[in-house]
Parts: structure tokens; C-alpha cells; sequence
């Protein structure tokens, strides 16, 4: 499901062309530096290639512009989530300008993200 062999050479030229939002926030996840998480930039998942992956807690976070607003991207964008969320990952997804605007709030989406599913699930009784 992986790293398809296909979408190598995509995969490596997205990591050398990332936008400006993704190479700023990028700088805040590599290295295990939110949270001592790992994250891979540009991995593919099925078909698709996300900007950023944390496979310890199957987080994709998706970053877009203004293309993004756009109907039949918005509506890409749904359809691709769903399938996403169906393999059993969960997809964030910030605008550019929330990162460049407001990165302590991104961040701490993401530490939310994480204390969320780090918190023991409640045993049912009968």
C-alpha cells in the first residue's frame, strides 16, 4: 500500500519542489521534532502521494492554496479523504496561510491530534 514503485520519481520530484508552506512546516516535523513523531514528507498511500505522513499514528496532513478553493478540487480533495479515511488513516488539512499565519496553531492541532490518540479507550462492561 506503500511507497509504490510508480510514483517514485512524482514522489521524489514533489520533495525537491516543495511550496514554500510545505518546505516552512516541514522544518517543524522532520527530525522527530514535534513530539519525538516521526514524519515522512511526499510518501504515497495507495495512489495517492500526501504532503506528510507520521505512520506511528496513520496521520496524513495535507496542505493547499488558493487552487484548493477551487469546486472540482475541493470535491477531489473529499473523495480522496474518504478513501484515505476508509483505509483507516486520518487526514488533517491546513491552508498555506495558516502555516506562514498561525504555525503555533497548526502545531497544536497536530499535538491535539496526537493526545487524542494516546489516551487509553474506555473497556465497555455487560
Amino acid at each position: 500500500m506503500h511507497t509504490k514503485k510508480e510514483l517514485q520519481e512524482n514522489r521524489r520530484i514533489l520533495r525537491k519542489n516543495m511550496t514554500p508552506a510545505e518546505a516552512f512546516l516541514w522544518k517543524h516535523l522532520k527530525s522527530k521534532k514535534l513530539n519525538g513523531k516521526r514524519f515522512q514528507r511526499q510518501p504515497s498511500i495507495k495512489n495517492y502521494i500526501v504532503d506528510f505522513y507520521c505512520a506511528s499514528k496513520k496521520l496524513i496532513i495535507e496542505l493547499g492554496g488558493e487552487v484548493h478553493n477551487h469546486p472540482e478540487t475541493v470535491e477531489k480533495n473529499e473523495v480522496r479523504t474518504t478513501q484515505l479515511n476508509t483505509l483507516g488513516f486520518t487526514v488533517i488539512r491546513f491552508e498555506n496561510r495558516m502555516v506562514f499565519d498561525h504555525l503555533p496553531s497548526v502545531l497544536s492541532a497536530i499535538q491535539q491530534y496526537f493526545n487524542i490518540k494516546n489516551k487509553p479507550q474506555k473497556s465497555s462492561s455487560l
